[in-house]
């Protein structure tokens, strides 16, 4: 029966499509999903399913399907979380690999808007600039920038933002002195250069975090010696590219059951081993560096290249599939260095060492720049909102923000985890609303809720972007937890109409 009024649902979509395509200002949709990437896409086929009969479309700036994994495509490009957690819970990963390539995932992310009549609704090279609602008609207006620069409306009762958090038009980038004394190329992995041919030659990789280490033991594959160049170090482990466990259950058990096996073993050992670092970190930092000193040899100078002044997941825990980063390091095709950069030099990069570091190629793996709701300019009833001002209700709603929901993925744990919850919960919402006849929903911030910030990490990405995060609260709802288990109940089975959330019909905010 479901099944059928998908297909009615999807088939009164596509009607819809040319009427989306040639009269963008007079299409009221029930539900806009900005971005098409993992979220979106998934916050797509959970719609379809779950709320068949709302006519929705997505909004994607870029010319292809997959965010961050169309992206970024340089050398090594990889998950840093198993993909049995990653991938969509309604859609079983079936690749070997559990730590799989970019292609790979995107190839995946495409598969399942194939597969669940997505493609239909996506609308390439519109980039959303602005998006103001109004309370009178209980709508949205977002306006989205084209290629050629001109601006084309869409109106729409629900927002569900599935943007990401980073800007993908800027990487955060260091500039150092007596960089155009430098006689090599300078290069930054967002926007890896196709015609890049680093074969044969020296290689710098500024950095540390999880984009260096991938690429470190990729490029040296091919590259006569590749460098790591960090100011300080990261925690790095070792995980097997492929689960023998769940090549067990899935000899041993039908595949969907073979995959939720799987995704709960995963899960709740991840689960386990953060507590554990959280509450045991001395533990956890020597097991850690002990590890990593095992796979480089009792020679290696572990204590000043792998060994971090902070505890364990203060900052993301990096992961290596196989141990490669420690293997090219093992084998001479690879270095760490730690230290920090004088200046530029014409042959490489002179360091406050004295030493010169010479290269033929400097890759800036330096972090993201993080950016809020996509960058677009949002307003409620005319007021320019700010998300900074605002309060994360359950780590989905924004407080004074109707009818809109973010995905924001965890940071211990695989981004899609919390998405489907998300996605999830967003269908349950507006399943509440139709069922009493409200138009609006909002949540208002709490007399008595402190505001804190809305990561604890430490990670210079996260803490350059501290004035443009919202906060979250000092008690629940408003607590963003880092927590499967607990925002699967919260979440999953919270009731919706919990007192916090407040209903409306169109003329004002409630």
């Amino acid at each position: 029966m479901l099944s059928s009024l998908s297909a009615n649902a999807n088939a009164k979509a596509a009607a819809d499509d040319s009427a989306l395509a040639g009269a963008l200002p007079d299409t009221i949709l029930d539900v806009l999903i900005v971005g098409a990437g993992l979220s979106g896409i998934g916050a797509a086929a959970q719609l379809a399913e779950r709320c068949p009969d709302k006519r929705y479309a997505i909004l994607e700036t870029r010319a292809a399907i997959g965010g961050t994994w169309d992206l970024f495509r340089y050398p090594g490009i990889r998950s840093d979380s198993d993909m049995y957690t990653l991938g969509y819970a309604f859609k079983p990963w079936t690749g070997a690999k559990a730590i799989a390539d970019g292609p790979a995932i995107l190839a995946y992310i495409r598969e399942t808007a194939r597969d669940k009549g997505i493609e239909a609704h996506i609308r390439f090279g519109h980039k959303v600039v602005r998006a103001s609602w109004s309370s009178l008609e209980a709508l949205w207006t977002v306006d989205a920038e084209q290629p050629d620069g001109t601006l084309r409306s869409v109106r729409a009762r629900f927002l569900h933002m599935c943007s990401g958090y980073y800007s993908y038009d800027h990487a955060w980038r260091p500039f150092f002195p007596d960089e155009g004394r430098y006689q090599g190329r300078i290069v930054q992995p967002q926007f890896w250069p196709q015609d890049l041919d680093y074969a044969g030659k020296r290689v710098v990789v500024i950095g540390s975090g999880a984009t260096a280490v991938t690429l470190v033991p990729a490029m040296a594959q091919a590259a006569a010696h590749v460098t790591m160049l960090q100011r300080s170090p990261t925690y790095v482990v070792s995980r097997p590219s492929e689960y023998r466990f769940a090549r067990r259950l899935q000899a041993r058990l039908p595949p969907k059951l073979a995959y939720w096996a799987t995704r709960w073993r995963v899960i709740l050992e991840s689960m386990l081993l953060y507590r554990i670092a959280r509450s045991k970190p001395d533990l956890a930092k020597r097991k850690i560096v002990q590890m990593a000193a095992h796979r480089l040899g009792k020679d290696y100078d572990v204590a000043t290249h792998f060994t971090p002044n902070y505890k364990p997941w203060d900052q993301r825990v990096c992961v290596v599939p196989d141990g490669d980063l420690f293997r090219a390091i093992r084998e001479g095709r690879a270095e760490v260095v730690t230290d920090h950069v004088s200046r530029f030099t014409e042959r490489g990069i002179l360091l406050q060492s004295g030493r010169e570091l010479e290269a033929d190629v400097v890759v800036m793996a330096t972090g993201l720049s993080l950016s809020v709701l996509g960058g677009a300019r949002i307003l409620v009833d005319g007021k320019v909102f700010h998300p900074s001002e605002a309060m994360s209700y359950k780590g989905m709603m924004l407080s004074d923000l109707p009818n809109s929901v973010m995905t924001f993925g965890y940071t211990n744990a695989s981004w899609t985890l919390k998405a489907d919850l998300t996605a999830a919960w967003a269908c349950r919402l507006l399943k509440h609303m139709d069922r009493k006849g409200h138009r609006i929903a909002v949540v208002r911030r709490e007399v008595g809720v402190e505001p804190e910030p809305f990561l604890s990490f430490t990670s210079s990405y996260v803490q350059r972007a501290a004035s443009l995060l919202p906060k979250q609260g000092s008690r629940r709802p408003w607590q963003v937890y880092q927590n499967y288990l607990q925002d699967m109940f919260t979440i999953r089975f919270g009731r919706i109409a919990d007192g916090v959330i407040r209903f409306g019909t169109e003329g004002k905010l409630p």
